[in-house]
């Protein structure tokens, strides 16, 4: 594996492992900055979304990058005010507006809005029928809300986005996803800084001469996840994807498998009020 490596989703599509998250990079020059540094460095893989406001950075550093467009996977999603398969259609059109694109790679429910999420994955379905979008997903959606989605869905959602690490492994979500054939990544795969202070982890570092984030994020992919760390630091972009010249025992494995606690540093799907 490195940082070029990718796993095939249902349809075929090949997604890298690893990608560069732009959520909460709100200064337009220090965006721009990161992501061009993530493509300097090798990263593929840009996830974006209509709530960050920053689509057209992205847009604008995946042109300037002198990396071909097909060549790196772009993501972004509808946000919760746009939901609805009419509103979702003109929100994919503002987004594609925003990002300079004649497609994105894959498009995103952001959070299963009661009442309207179903229309909403169907709208996705349809500009993926378009050849708009090359995968069709959604995030945050726990069981219940996929089964909701599959029950009217064509072409059942490949990829769902959640929060993951490992003090919230969502190993009964995850076997679920995999039972279905949908991909599953790990946004705040860190846990927002949580879990960097562990002491299994921090140890299991040390072993290697790496960091608890290198840990973790190495743990991310052994077991299958997609990681989509946030940076806009230029040394910590680079650290991220240095995490494929080792690997966890599964020992080791178990040890950080065994740290879950259940614990949520966002909000959880099944009682979020949609407030920000």
């Amino acid at each position: 594996m490195n940082l070029q490596s990718t796993k095939k989703l249902a349809n075929g599509v090949d997604m890298p492992i690893l990608g560069l998250g732009v959520y909460k990079m709100t200064d337009p020059q220090e965006t721009v900055e990161a992501i061009t540094k993530a493509l300097d460095v090798g990263y593929r893989a840009i996830d974006t979304a209509a709530l960050y406001y920053n689509e057209e950075q992205v847009g604008e550093a995946i042109r300037h990058s002198g990396v071909r467009r097909e060549d790196i996977f772009v993501t972004t999603k509808v946000w919760n005010a746009d939901q609805g398969y009419d509103n979702t259609l003109r929100a994919f059109e503002v987004s594609l507006k925003k990002l300079g694109m004649d497609y994105v790679d894959l498009y995103l429910t952001h959070w299963p809005v009661e009442g309207k999420y179903a229309d909403t994955y169907r709208a996705i379905e349809r500009l993926y029928e378009e050849k708009l979008i090359r995968v069709p997903g959604v995030s945050n959606h726990h069981a219940p809300h996929l089964q909701e989605v599959m029950k009217m869905a064509q072409i059942p959602p490949m990829v769902n986005q959640i929060e993951a690490h490992p003090y919230l492994s969502q190993e009964p979500l995850r076997a679920f996803c995999a039972e279905q054939g949908i991909a599953v990544t790990a946004w705040s795969p860190l846990g927002r800084g949580g879990v960097l202070q562990d002491e299994t982890i921090v140890k299991i570092g040390e072993k290697y001469g790496k960091s608890a984030a290198q840990v973790v994020l190495r743990w991310h992919i052994q077991n299958d996840i997609l990681v989509i760390p946030k940076s806009v630091t230029p040394a910590r972009i680079e650290e991220n994807a240095n995490i494929f010249d080792f690997e966890l025992s599964t020992e080791e494995m178990v040890k950080i498998n065994g740290l879950n606690r259940n614990q949520r540093f966002g909000k959880n799907p099944d009682n979020f009020h949609f407030d920000f």
